[in-house]
C-alpha cells in the first residue's frame, strides 16, 4: 500500500542522547489517545520519522511488520527508543489516512536547531484534526478531493435550567456553532434538547460533523454539568465524532462582537456606530455565541488575513430537515462506515445515487442525503427537475458528459486564489469553464418544457448561470490577452511573450538557444550517422539538462574525444558535446530568468482573478445542484424508479407497490423479490413482522426507510407506484454493537438507542426496530419488546415497523386495533418425521399473518455446522418446547375440557366443604376421622370425572 521502507541508516544517526532527552520531555501522546506525531528530517534528502508509540503504529499500519523498527540509544531493543522512517510521499499518504479514515489528530514537527546532520531540537510546525485541515490542506490535499467537507463544531450547554417546567422534564438549552472552512461558512443553532441530546445527534448527522469542541469537565465528574458533558461525549462518540476539550474560559463572548465582523462579508466593525447584534442577529442568541467564540479561537480564523471579510454566517434550523439518528445512517446504508471499506459502490445509498461528474456535486449529494427535506414545496421542486431530465435523455447525456465532466472544483480554486497560492494552471481551468458556459446554456435552453417546468428551470439554473457567464466574459478576455494559449496543448502554462517587453526579449533569446540545440542535434546525427529522434535523441533530462541519448548497443563505438559521457541507465547512454553543454546552460539560465520575470505578471493575474471569486462561488453552487439532479435522473431512468406522490406531513397513508431495496437489488447474483407496503394511519400504522432467519425481514423494513428518505431528498424511488407522507424523522434500532473499552455492552447500546427513539419520536416519525431485546434473557427481552411496542403504538402513534422473533408479540394486535401482523413466507417440507428434519425454501415474500417458527437450526445447517451439533440442537430444542408446554397445562387442552374439569373440581370442593360444616359439634378426634372418611368418599365420587378428563389428570399429577 505504501511501498517498501527506504534505507536511511546513514541518515538516522540521531542516537544522540540530546534528541532522546528532547523527545522524552514532549507531552505524552500516541495514536491510541488520538494523536499521530511525525518528525520532518533533512539530511542527504528529506524524509519523515516516527518515534515511540507512534513508530509502533506506523510499523503496523504502513509496513505491517515490526522488523522495520530501529531502537535508538544505548539500551537497544530492551530500553531504546523505537524509530521508523518514511519517504515523504508515504508519510503524506499516512497523514491523509490518519485524518480522514482513522480520525486521528496529527502533529508535524520540524528541526529548529540543526547541528550538522543531527537535529536535536524541533518545533511544532503544523497541527490538524479531522475537522480542521487548514494547516495541512496545501500539503496533503492538493490533488485530493474531499468526499464531504470537514465540518468542526463547538457545543456549549447552558449553565441553568430554562424554567421550572424544563427542569422537571430534564430539558437542556444547547448552543452550537459550526464552520466549513472549504466554503468559508459559519453557522449557529440554539435549541432545547432532552437529557439524551437527541436533537444534537440529529444536528451532527445533518451537518456531517467530523470534530466537536467542548469545555473541560472536572476530574470528579460529579456535578450535573459534568454528567451532562459525559452524556454529550457518548452521543458524539456514537456518531463517530472526534472530541476536543478546551478551557471553559474560551467559551466566552467577551471579544466576539469585535472579532466576528472582521470575518464576515459586508459587515460593520465594532468601531462603527451600528450595534453588532443588530447587524448580525446571530449574536443575540442565548447560548450559541459562546460556542462561536470558542470555535473561532480554535480554528485561528483571525490569524489568517485571507479569511478577513470572506466568511458568511447563517442560523441552522433543525426543523427544516428530517431528523436522523446515528443508527439510521447504518441501518439505511447511507454512507460508508468509517474504518470499513465497502466491496463496491452499490453497498451504500450514496454510492447508488452518486453518478455526479464533479467533486462539488458529490459533496452536495452527501449533504442532501443527511438533510432530507420536510418542506413539501421544495421536495416537489426537486422532483419536477428530476422528471424534466429523466424525460430528455439526450440533453441529460450532453450536460453530463460534455459539460459537467469538464468542470473543476471551483470552491477549491477560489480558495487558492484567495490564499495567493494559485498557479497559471488554475487560471486556465477557470478559463476553460468560461468557454463551456455558452454551450451549457444552449443545452439547457434546447430542452422541450411546459410553461411550469420552463419557469422552474429558469428560476433554479438559467438566470444565475447566464449572469455568471456575462460576468466572466471579461475574465476570458484577460486570459486570452495574457496567456500563450498555443502552449496549452503541450500542457505549458506561460504568459505571452509580447505581453511584457522583458518577456519578449527573453523569449527571443530562448528561441535562439533552442535553434542552437536543434542545430547541434543535426550535426551530431550527421557525424555519428544516426537518424534523428529514432536513434539519436535530444532530451531535457532532469539530472543532466539538455543532452543526447543512445541505446547501449548504439553507443559502443562512441568517441570519447569529441563526446562526453554523462551516465548510463536502462534507457541508454547519456552524453553531450562542448557546444551542447553551453547551449544547455544558456537555456537553463534563460528559463530561470523567464520564470522569475513571468512570476510577477502571474501575481498580477491572480490578483485580478481573486475579484471573480464571488461569481465563481455562485456558479459552483449552481453546477453542484445541477449535477445532483442529473445524477438522480440518470439513476431513476436506469434503475426503473418512479416519481412518488409525496403528501403533506401527517398524511394518512404510506403505500408502495413492488418496493425494492435500492442497494441490495444491484448486488451481483441477486434476483430481488419486490414486496408491497401498506401502512394506513389508525388502521395499520404499527406492523409486526415475523418469519424465518434470513427470510428478508430486515431487508423489508430497511428498504421502506431508504425509499422514504429518497423521496424526501427529491429522488425517484425503486417501486412501480408510491404514495408517501412527509416524515419529520426516521429513527432506527438495528444491530447494536458493544464497546467494552467504553463500558457499553451490546444490550446497553440497544437500550440507549431505544431510549432516544422513545424520547424524540412523534406521531409523524417513521420508526424501524429490528430484533429488539436479544441482548438479555428471553423473558426480560420479551417484556421490554412488548412494553416498547405498546408504548409506541398507543402513546406515540408513529408509523412503526417492528421485526422480531418473539412470536408472542403478535398477540398485541388483539389489544390495539391499528397493530397488524405480517410474516415472510417460507415453504416447509418434512424430510424425516422422526428426526424432525425439515427442508425450507425462503420465498422472500411478505404477507399478512403470523409466522410461529424461526428455523434457526436450519440456518446453522446452511452455515455447515457439524451434523452431530445440529442433531443435538434439534433434540434440546424439542425438549425445551415440551418443557414449556408442561409448564402451563392450559396450553394443550381445549377450552371445553378445561371448563368441564374446573366444574368437576368446584363440585368436589363444595360437597366436601358442606360435609365439614355438619361435623362442627363433634369432638376433635371424631372430627378428624369423619373428615378423612368424607374426603375418601368424595374422591371416589370424583374418580369417574378424573378418568374422563385429561386436564384434571394433569393438574393432579402436577400437584
Amino acid at each position: 500500500m505504501y511501498g517498501k521502507e527506504r534505507d536511511t541508516e546513514k541518515d538516522t544517526d540521531h542516537t544522540d542522547p540530546g534528541f532522546i532527552a528532547f523527545f522524552s520531555k514532549l507531552p505524552p501522546k500516541s495514536p491510541e489517545t488520538g494523536t499521530l506525531r511525525l518528525f520532518y528530517r533533512t539530511a542527504s534528502d528529506s524524509y519523515y520519522a516516527a518515534y515511540g508509540a507512534h513508530a509502533l503504529f506506523v510499523a503496523q499500519y504502513v509496513y505491517h511488520t515490526n522488523s522495520v523498527i530501529k531502537y535508538l540509544g544505548t539500551g537497544g531493543r530492551s530500553t531504546g527508543l523505537p524509530s521508523v522512517t518514511l519517504k515523504t510521499s508515504v508519510a503524506h499518504n499516512l497523514l491523509r489516512d490518519a485524518l480522514t479514515i482513522k480520525q486521528l489528530r496529527i502533529e508535524i514537527w520540524v528541526p529548529e536547531v540543526a547541528q550538522g546532520k543531527k537535529a536535536v531540537k524541533f518545533r511544532l510546525d503544523k497541527e490538524a484534526s479531522p475537522g480542521n485541515l487548514q494547516a495541512v490542506e496545501g500539503l496533503l490535499f492538493v490533488n485530493s478531493e474531499f468526499v464531504s467537507a470537514p465540518i468542526v463544531m463547538a457545543v456549549k450547554l447552558a449553565t441553568g435550567p430554562l424554567n421550572e417546567s424544563a427542569a422537571k422534564t430534564k430539558l437542556k438549552s444547547v448552543g452550537v456553532a459550526f464552520a466549513d472552512a472549504t466554503s468559508r461558512e459559519l453557522g449557529v443553532s440554539d435549541f432545547v434538547d432532552n437529557e439524551l441530546f437527541s436533537n444534537l445527534e440529529s444536528l451532527v448527522i445533518q451537518l456531517s460533523v467530523k470534530e466537536a469542541i467542548i469545555p473541560f469537565g472536572t476530574a470528579s465528574g460529579s456535578t450535573d454539568r459534568d454528567i451532562d458533558l459525559h452524556k454529550l461525549k457518548a452521543v458524539l462518540d456514537r456518531c463517530g465524532v472526534v472530541v476536543t476539550e478546551r478551557k471553559p474560559s474560551e467559551f466566552t463572548v467577551k471579544n466576539l462582537s469585535h472579532d466576528l465582523p472582521r470575518l464576515l462579508k459586508n459587515s460593520t466593525t465594532s468601531t462603527s456606530s451600528v450595534d453588532p447584534t443588530a447587524a448580525i442577529p446571530q449574536l443575540s442568541l442565548p447560548t450559541a455565541p459562546s460556542a462561536l467564540s470558542a470555535l473561532i479561537r480554535y480554528l485561528s480564523l483571525l490569524s489568517d488575513p485571507s479569511n478577513h471579510g470572506m466568511y458568511t454566517i447563517r442560523t441552522h434550523d433543525l426543523a427544516q430537515y428530517m431528523r436522523l439518528d446515528a443508527s439510521a445512517l447504518r441501518a439505511l446504508n447511507l454512507v460508508e462506515v468509517p474504518n470499513k471499506m465497502a466491496s463496491n459502490q452499490n453497498t451504500t445509498l450514496f454510492g447508488v445515487l452518486n453518478k455526479c461528474k464533479t467533486a462539488q456535486g458529490s459533496r452536495l449529494l452527501g449533504t442532501w442525503l443527511k438533510q432530507p427535506l420536510v418542506n413539501l414545496h421544495e421536495i416537489h421542486k426537486r422532483q419536477n427537475l428530476v422528471q424534466v431530465f429523466s424525460e430528455d435523455t439526450n440533453s441529460r447525456r450532453i450536460l453530463q458528459e460534455e459539460y459537467l465532466k469538464a468542470m473543476p472544483d471551483l470552491h477549491r480554486i477560489c480558495k487558492k486564489f484567495l490564499k495567493s497560492v494559485a498557479t497559471l494552471e488554475d487560471v486556465v481551468r477557470v478559463y476553460q469553464v468560461v468557454l463551456k458556459l455558452p454551450g451549457m446554456i444552449d443545452a439547457l435552453s434546447e430542452i422541450e418544457l411546459g410553461e411550469q417546468s420552463s419557469v422552474l428551470l429558469d428560476e433554479i439554473y438559467m438566470k444565475d448561470i447566464k449572469e455568471c457567464a456575462a460576468s466572466l466574459e471579461k475574465y476570458g478576455e484577460m486570459v486570452e490577452q495574457t496567456l500563450d494559449l498555443k502552449e496549452l496543448d503541450n500542457h505549458n502554462y506561460v504568459i505571452k511573450p509580447d505581453y511584457d517587453p522583458r518577456l519578449q526579449e527573453l523569449a527571443v533569446k530562448l528561441a535562439e538557444v533552442r535553434d542552437g540545440l536543434d542545430e547541434e542535434h543535426r550535426k551530431t546525427g550527421k557525424d555519428l550517422d544516426f537518424e534523428l529522434d529514432k536513434k539519436l535523441h535530444l532530451e531535457n533530462n532532469q539530472v543532466y539538462g539538455y543532452c543526447f541519448r543512445l541505446t547501449k548497443n548504439d553507443a559502443k563505438n562512441l568517441s570519447t574525444k569529441r563526446y562526453t559521457e554523462l551516465g548510463t541507465t536502462k534507457s541508454g547512454v547519456f552524453f553531450t558535446t562542448a557546444r551542447l553543454k553551453q547551449h544547455a546552460e544558456d537555456y537553463k539560465e534563460l528559463s530561470t530568468m523567464y520564470a522569475r520575470t513571468q512570476s510577477n505578471v502571474v501575481k498580477q493575474i491572480i490578483e485580478i482573478a481573486v475579484t471573480y471569486a464571488p461569481v465563481l462561488e455562485t456558479l459552483n453552487t449552481k453546477l453542484a445542484h445541477l449535477d445532483v439532479i442529473l445524477s438522480f435522473a440518470h439513476v431513476s431512468v436506469n434503475g426503473q424508479y418512479v416519481k412518488p406522490l409525496v403528501e403533506e406531513i401527517g398524511s394518512s397513508s404510506l403505500i408502495l407497490q413492488d418496493a425494492r431495496h435500492p442497494c441490495l437489488e444491484l448486488q451481483d447474483g441477486i434476483n430481488f423479490i419486490p414486496n408491497d407496503v401498506e401502512m394506513i394511519k389508525d388502521k395499520s400504522e404499527f406492523q409486526i413482522i415475523t418469519g424465518p432467519n434470513m427470510g428478508g425481514k430486515s431487508t423489508y423494513i430497511r428498504q421502506i426507510g431508504a425509499i422514504v428518505l429518497m423521496a424526501q431528498v427529491g429522488c425517484f424511488v425503486p417501486c412501480t407506484a408510491a404514495q408517501i407522507p412527509v416524515f419529520d424523522s426516521i429513527l432506527c434500532r438495528v444491530g447494536a454493537g458493544d464497546s467494552q473499552l467504553k463500558g457499553v455492552s451490546t444490550f446497553m447500546a440497544e437500550m440507549l438507542e431505544t431510549a432516544t427513539i422513545l424520547r424524540s419520536a412523534t406521531k409523524d416519525s417513521l420508526i424501524i426496530i429490528d430484533e429488539l431485546g436479544r441482548g438479555t434473557s428471553t423473558y426480560d427481552g420479551f417484556g421490554l419488546a412488548w412494553a416498547i411496542s405498546e408504548h409506541i403504538a398507543s402513546e406515540i402513534h408513529a408509523f412503526c415497523l417492528f421485526a422480531t422473533h418473539f412470536h408472542e408479540l403478535t398477540s398485541l394486535d388483539q389489544q390495539i386495533s391499528h397493530v397488524k401482523n405480517l410474516h415472510v413466507v417460507a415453504h416447509v417440507n418434512d424430510i424425516g418425521s422422526a428426526s424432525g428434519e425439515q427442508d425450507i425454501a425462503l420465498l422472500y415474500k411478505v404477507e399478512p399473518g403470523v409466522s410461529d417458527q424461526s428455523f434457526g437450526i436450519h440456518v446453522a445447517e446452511l452455515a455447515n455446522f457439524p451434523e452431530d451439533v445440529v442433531k443435538l440442537a434439534r433434540k434440546n430444542a424439542q425438549e425445551l418446547e415440551d418443557f414449556q408446554e408442561d409448564e402451563g397445562p392450559d396450553k394443550k387442552f381445549s377450552p371445553d375440557v378445561i371448563e368441564a374439569g374446573i366444574f368437576a373440581m368446584e363440585s368436589f370442593f363444595r360437597k366436601w366443604a358442606s360435609s365439614n360444616d355438619e361435623d362442627v359439634n363433634m369432638e376433635d378426634d371424631n372430627i378428624a376421622e369423619s373428615q378423612l372418611t368424607d374426603l375418601k368418599k368424595n374422591i371416589e365420587d370424583l374418580r369417574p370425572a378424573i378418568e374422563n378428563n385429561a386436564w384434571l389428570q394433569s393438574v393432579i399429577t402436577t400437584l
